[in-house]
């Protein structure tokens, strides 16, 4: 029973890792500011274009960088779920017999 909770453990961390590696994009303007995160959640980039930057207004600009933002996190926690619950499926099947199953 040890050996496969550590195995789940060490599939875990595996997908964390994996999470780290998988990008996720959003968009808001028609690309005028673009927000990269990984599937773990964290921002990896965010570009403003020039063109669109020394035009908009200061609250302009903010409104629009949380809803990039927003959406680029609604990004990573779905491919997180989906990763999570991929995975999650694959220990179950593998610990059945642990439940008697």
């Amino acid at each position: 029973m040890f050996d496969k909770l550590m195995a789940a453990q060490q599939k875990a961390d595996e997908i964390k890792k994996r999470l780290d590696t998988i990008s996720v994009f959003a968009e808001v303007e028609g690309g005028a500011i673009r927000i990269t995160a990984t599937a773990n959640k964290a921002i990896t980039a965010v570009e403003i274009k020039e063109d669109f930057y020394k035009e908009a207004d200061k609250e302009e600009l903010e409104e629009l960088l949380l809803t990039a933002i927003n959406k680029a996190l609604t990004q990573a926690e779905q491919v997180s779920a989906a990763e999570m619950q991929a995975a999650t499926k694959d220990m179950l099947g593998g610990l059945g017999g642990m439940f008697g199953g």
